[in-house]
């Protein structure tokens, strides 16, 4: 201070005397006025010069040394913003010795001065929060959290402390009295600001409990929502659609309503199978020592039916996994080794994941037949893939279904009832196009007759099924 106050000294006894010298007469009012110019103008010069120096060190430091912190804030141009608080601190020092006691227009000046410097303060340190959110969020600790909106949150708290410290500095009182007269004006805030506190509210529970993440795929029920979110913020959630087309939420709206979140599926690396046909219960008989030893020709069922076949002469008969490392299936029925095969052919199938839930199972019969279910997870969640597995497991099911003497239920067609009519009118099987596969006990008739191009035959005997890579 008596430094400031000797340089000040100096430079008013400077300005009186060049006054003195060009208007002959000592006038204070004018001192001060140029005083005060001057002070100004050395404020802003060595604001500047400060200013370039801070810059080039900076630079010089992040080409040479620099971290990706001092990178990212030499890009934000904060040390830049910094310096903007020399010039109101010289002001702050010298311009008071200029006046005599404290008249208004110093004590505005003073004011400004110091809301000016509390405001790059607060600038600053937002926009530092700014780039630690932009060079540290890409990092693995915390990548998938959105701390965005909590971000958002210490800013915005930031900025009210500055807009509540600047008032107390404008109507001189103090700040924790301009909090307390507030609180009679909560109330009308709350009615007019009600979907940002909820969204503020909301924002910090979703970044608390981890409920939402950039990345994950989250679905509304009964909503437009059923996408990838892309950005969680204190006010708004973003997700883009599967059909490209965006969707903004508020916040509080994911928290007090139901949301799946399948973030989980990804993570596990398994998503689910659950399909299933309707076997038409006709079609459901007993197995034949001729019917079992022509499935023995299926690999994948050949050890199943064998051991199968000897606990039945041992009266051991279980139809649940045990010690010998059988299946859920049973040598009785056709759909009991039908299920045996499924469960197999499953468990060989190098894209379900083996250590997840398997089972193929029967559902409550309905009217229209017994529905048999798959149950098991693929190990490539991509949505792509996954359909492709299901559907080759599927189109595998119903392929391979009726070489166990099994059908499933579909409700007639036309050309079902043309070919009825035809058949009543006394026309061969052999001149009717689709005819179901296995619809014939001898199919010497078809197998006679050419396939030709756009007209199909049913082959007599089904081929061996593909036995899936391991």
């Amino acid at each position: 201070m008596n430094k400031a106050y000797e340089i000040a000294d100096r430079l008013m006894e400077w300005v009186s005397t060049l006054l003195l010298r060009f208007t002959g007469e000592s006038s204070p009012v004018l001192a001060q006025i140029v005083y005060s110019v001057l002070v100004f103008l050395i404020a802003i010069v060595v604001g500047r010069i400060l200013r370039v120096i801070v810059i080039y060190g900076i630079q010089k430091l992040a080409q040479y040394r620099g971290s990706s912190l001092i990178k990212g804030l030499a890009e934000a141009h904060i040390f830049t913003r910094m310096t903007h608080i020399i010039p109101p601190l010289v002001i702050l020092a010298l311009l008071p010795f200029a006046f005599h006691g404290t008249p208004a227009f110093l004590k505005l000046i003073e004011k400004l001065s110091w809301i000016y410097v509390l405001g790059v303060i607060v600038f600053s340190i937002n926009t530092q929060l700014s780039v630690f959110w932009k060079i540290y969020s890409p990092r693995t600790a915390l990548r998938n959290r959105p701390m965005k909106g909590m971000i958002q949150i210490i800013k915005g708290l930031l900025a009210g402390f500055w807009v509540i410290v600047t008032v107390s500095i404008l109507i001189e009182r103090s700040p924790m009295a301009l909090i307390t007269g507030l609180g009679a004006f909560a109330a009308v805030l709350m009615l007019v600001f009600k979907d940002s506190i909820l969204g503020f509210v909301a924002g910090v529970q979703l970044s608390q409990n981890d409920m939402i993440r950039n990345g994950d795929w989250i679905v509304v029920p009964g909503g437009s929502v059923n996408g990838i979110v892309i950005d969680v913020s204190l006010d708004t959630v973003k997700v883009q659609n599967f059909d490209n087309t965006i969707v903004t939420l508020p916040p509080y709206s994911l928290v007090s309503g139901e949301v799946q979140n399948w973030r989980g599926m990804v993570e596990a690396g398994g998503r689910r199978i659950m399909r299933s046909f309707t076997i038409d219960l006709s079609t459901v008989k007993f197995c034949t020592p001729e019917f079992l030893e022509e499935m023995k020709k299926i690999d994948i069922l050949r050890d199943f039916i064998e051991k199968k076949g000897s606990q039945q002469q041992h009266g051991t008969i279980e139809n649940t996994q045990n010690s010998l490392g059988l299946v859920n299936g049973t040598i009785e029925t056709n759909l009991g080794l039908f299920r045996a095969y499924m469960t197999l052919y499953l468990q060989q199938h190098k894209f379900i994941a083996g250590q997840m839930i398997l089972m193929v199972r029967t559902l409550d019969p309905t009217d229209n037949g017994l529905p048999v279910q798959l149950y098991c997870f693929s190990n490539n969640t991509d949505w792509v893939s996954y359909e492709s597995i299901q559907s080759e497991i599927f189109e595998h099911y119903a392929a391979i279904m009726p070489q166990f003497g099994l059908y499933p239920f579909q409700n007639p067609s036309s050309r079902d009832y043309i070919n009825a009519a035809l058949l009543t009118a006394g026309h061969r099987p052999d001149e009717l196009y689709g005819i179901p596969v296995g619809t014939m006990k001898s199919q010497s008739a078809v197998e006679e007759n050419t396939v030709k191009p756009g007209r199909s035959a049913t082959s007599p005997a089904t081929p061996q099924p593909p036995i899936p890579p391991k």
